[in-house]
């Protein structure tokens, strides 16, 4: 929820994340393990030192346990964590409540509620975490939601996540939706151009300068908004229609395509990076999770280059991005072929038969002796 920022509040903040910092080197240090340790060595500290109340200091050393922790088991650590954004974790009813549309923080005075998301207001209040960037405070707030109960799908939507587009679907249903990587990329160019153009030796004090860099930074933000807007319509869509049909849903794991990047143009391989497949893979599986649609990951090797309908690994191109196997004469676009293999891949590993039996050319569009480039 959205939140007033109070000047009291505000203060504390900073004091919460002083203390934080206080709090993750002494425990890195002293190699304190358990709460017990770390409340015996910090609790007093962290209110006579840093003022904070009883209960905001010991949600600060929890905070700071959780930080050393997350660190501790990295097995590619650096060096120990640093906090530097204000956010501060309360707890339900001892650090924060809400009441008669206010937030009450324990020390640091009322928020009105500006903003709230009314759909969870049947679940329990958990633990929060109260963050304050550019003059906006948000009251981040968990709920413990159980997972609806997942149906036995029918059949399968296959999904092939491409650079310019995104298709599903079946082998009748086919949808085909542009993806927001050209409209975010511009904003990125923009920021870069900006960047160097004040880079040069003539504006050395621009880094000073906080229009400038407020600029860039916004464009970045709006190329990260475009891209995350997209992403969360796209996956409810994509999950809104498996449920609608009963069906589940089967995409490709793309957990290792950062390694295969290298090879590709310098502006190709930047707008996949920008685009962040992973960002897709996760907002398509918590969608299925949340409404309760079965959903499996397939290996996407060969997927664009294999026969939906007799396996031949050998498709010849006869078009821009059309074609066609020379074994049982299945023609379709690239992308479509892509679709039809995540698919079958997705009901061989959910073990569906799918209805009419198995892919037959009488599945595929129909052929034409005219040529599509004409």
């Amino acid at each position: 929820m959205r939140v007033s920022p109070e000047p009291v509040v505000i203060e504390l903040l900073h004091r919460y994340k002083d203390a934080l910092n206080y709090a993750i080197n002494k425990i890195i240090d002293n190699n304190l393990r358990t709460l017990k340790q770390v409340h015996g060595f910090l609790y007093r500290d962290l209110v006579e030192r840093f003022n904070l109340p009883s209960r905001i200091a010991l949600d600060c050393y929890r905070d700071a346990l959780m930080n050393v922790n997350a660190w501790r088991g990295n097995p590619k650590r650096g060096r120990r964590p640093v906090v530097k954004k204000l956010s501060m974790l309360l707890h339900p009813e001892l650090s924060y409540r809400i009441k008669d549309g206010y937030v009450e923080i324990i020390g640091g005075g009322r928020l009105r509620i500006i903003g709230w998301d009314r759909r969870y207001d049947d679940y329990e209040n958990r633990e929060a975490r109260l963050v304050y960037r550019r003059e906006k405070m948000i009251l981040w707030i968990s709920k413990m939601i159980p997972k609806p109960n997942k149906y036995v799908p029918i059949d399968v939507i296959g999904v092939d996540i491409n650079e310019q587009k995104i298709v599903y679907g079946d082998e009748i249903i086919n949808i085909e939706k542009n993806t927001a990587i050209n409209k975010a990329y511009k904003y990125v160019r923009l920021a870069e151009d900006l960047q160097r153009r004040y880079s040069s030796p003539r504006y050395l004090a621009w880094r000073r300068r906080r229009g400038i860099l407020n600029r860039i930074r916004s464009y970045h933000e709006k190329a990260k908004n475009i891209l995350n807007d997209w992403t969360k319509k796209i996956s409810l869509e994509i999950v809104k229609l498996a449920k609608e049909l009963r069906y589940g849903v089967s995409r490709e794991d793309l957990t290792n395509l950062i390694r295969s990047l290298r090879k590709l143009p310098k502006d190709h391989k930047r707008k996949l990076i920008i685009m962040g497949y992973s960002r897709i893979e996760r907002w398509i599986d918590w969608q299925a999770e949340k409404h309760g649609v079965p959903y499996v990951k397939v290996d996407p090797n060969g997927t664009s280059s294999e026969c939906p309908i007799c396996d031949y690994k050998g498709l010849e191109e006869i078009g821009y991005r059309r074609l066609r196997c020379p074994r049982c004469g299945f023609e379709a676009d690239r992308d479509v072929i892509g679709k039809l293999n995540v698919r079958k891949r997705g009901l061989r590993k959910l073990g569906i038969y799918p209805r009419g039996g198995a892919l037959t050319p009488l599945t595929a569009p129909q052929m034409t002796d005219v040529n599509p480039n004409r």
